[in-house]
C-alpha cells in the first residue's frame, strides 16, 4: 500500500518545497500516518522500482519549459506526479523519489554517502550523492507499508546451470553471454540459444528492466565484495571498465527506454551489476553505483562518446551483456 502524493508540505502543490533530504525521509515515516495506519516506511529499491511504468518518455536534452505533453514513468492514474520546480532552479528531470538503500560502496560524486533512487521523470535508478556541491541533496518522498518480503530473492542452483527464483518463479542462465553484444546482437544471441536448446530448455527470453532488476543484490558491489551485484550462484564474466579497474558488466534488458527525440526508441534499459560509471572532472568514476538502470543507445560506435553522455559524463558502452530468463516450469 503506497502514499498517493509526494505533496509533503500539504499545500496542494507538488514542488520543491516537498522535498525532503534522506534523514528528514527516513524520520518522518516514524511520525507519518495516513489512511489509519501509523506503519509507513521508506521503501526499498526494489519496493519503489515496483512503481516504475516505461510508457513514459525520457525528456533528458528537453530545453522547454512545457511538461503538459510529456509521459512521466509512473502511473498518474492513480499517483501524482510533477516535474522538477523549474521556477526554484531546478532541471525538468528532478524528479528523483528516495529509497531506503544506501550504496553499500561510494561514488565519486562527492565521496560521502551515496542514496539509490528512482527518477520517475527520465525512468532511470541512480545513486545520488546525498552532500553534493557543499549543500544536501533532496528527494520526493512517498511512504509504503505492508509486505516487508516484497523483492527478496529465493535462489536455488538447479545444479543444471540454471538458478531458480521461486520468489518471482523466474529462471535464469548461471553463466551470462562471455561478451558485449548490441541490443540487435542481444537479442538474436537469444533466438540462438534457444535453437540450441541451450542448457536444456527453448523458451529464454531477455528478461525486462523490472525482471532484471529483480535479480540485483544492493549489499554487494566490486568495491566492498570484490564481485558484482547478485547472489554468488551467478558467475558474472569480469570486464576492465573505462578507469582501466577490474568491473563487471551492465546487462541489456528488453525493454525500450523512450526519449522525446526524433528517434524516440533508439535507446534500450540495462542494468549495471558493476560500477555505474561517469566522466566526471576529467577521470572516471563511479557515478552512480552497482544496481543503477540507465539507458545506452541499441546500436553505434562507443568511441564516439570518449567522455560519456550527460551531466554526469554516464559510459555508453552499446556492447552489454546478457543473462537469460525463462518462465519456471510449474
Amino acid at each position: 500500500m503506497w502514499q498517493q502524493s509526494p505533496d509533503t508540505d500539504g499545500d496542494g502543490d507538488i514542488d520543491a518545497a516537498d522535498k525532503r533530504i534522506y534523514d528528514d525521509a527516513v524520520a518522518g515515516a516514524g511520525a507519518f500516518n495516513l489512511g489509519g495506519y501509523s506503519d509507513w516506511r521508506l521503501p526499498t529499491i526494489k519496493e519503489l522500482y515496483s512503481l516504475i511504468d516505461f510508457r513514459g518518455i525520457d525528456p533528458s536534452g528537453y530545453e522547454g519549459t512545457d511538461t503538459s505533453g510529456m509521459i512521466p514513468f509512473i502511473d498518474t492514474g492513480y499517483f501524482d506526479f510533477a516535474y522538477g520546480d523549474t521556477s526554484a532552479g531546478e532541471r525538468i528531470i528532478d524528479a528523483q523519489y528516495a529509497s531506503g538503500n544506501l550504496y553499500v560502496a561510494n561514488t565519486g560524486n562527492d565521496g560521502g554517502l551515496t542514496l539509490f533512487g528512482v527518477n520517475f521523470a527520465d525512468g532511470r535508478i541512480k545513486g545520488y550523492g546525498l552532500s553534493l556541491f557543499g549543500s544536501d541533496k533532496t528527494f520526493f518522498v512517498i511512504y509504503v507499508r505492508g509486505n516487508t518480503g516484497y523483492g527478496q530473492n529465493d535462489f536455488a542452483d538447479n545444479g543444471d546451470g540454471t538458478v531458480t527464483d521461486h520468489g518471482t518463479g523466474l529462471m535464469w542462465s548461471g553463466d551470462d553471454s562471455g561478451a558485449g553484444l548490441n541490443w540487435g546482437e542481444a537479442l538474436a544471441w537469444v533466438e540462438q540459444k534457444n535453437i540450441e536448446n541451450y542448457l536444456g530448455y527453448s523458451d529464454w527470453r531477455l528478461p525486462n528492466v523490472k525482471e532484471l532488476q529483480s535479480i540485483v543484490d544492493y549489499t554487494r558491489s566490486p568495491d566492498t565484495t570484490g564481485s558484482a551485484a547478485i547472489d554468488p550462484l551467478f558467475s558474472a564474466t569480469s570486464i576492465t571498465n573505462e578507469a582501466g579497474e577490474d568491473d563487471y558488466p551492465c546487462y541489456w534488458s528488453g525493454t525500450t527506454h523512450a526519449n522525446w527525440t526524433e528517434a524516440p526508441g533508439a535507446h534500450g534499459a540495462y542494468v549495471a551489476f558493476g560500477r555505474a560509471m561517469g566522466y566526471m572532472n576529467g577521470t572516471w568514476v563511479d557515478v552512480h553505483g552497482a544496481g543503477s538502470q540507465r539507458s545506452d543507445p541499441k546500436a553505434g560506435d562507443p568511441d564516439e562518446f570518449p567522455t560519456g553522455f550527460g551531466p554526469q559524463g554516464d559510459a555508453i558502452r552499446i556492447y552489454n551483456y546478457v543473462r537469460l530468463v525463462r518462465d519456471m516450469d510449474i
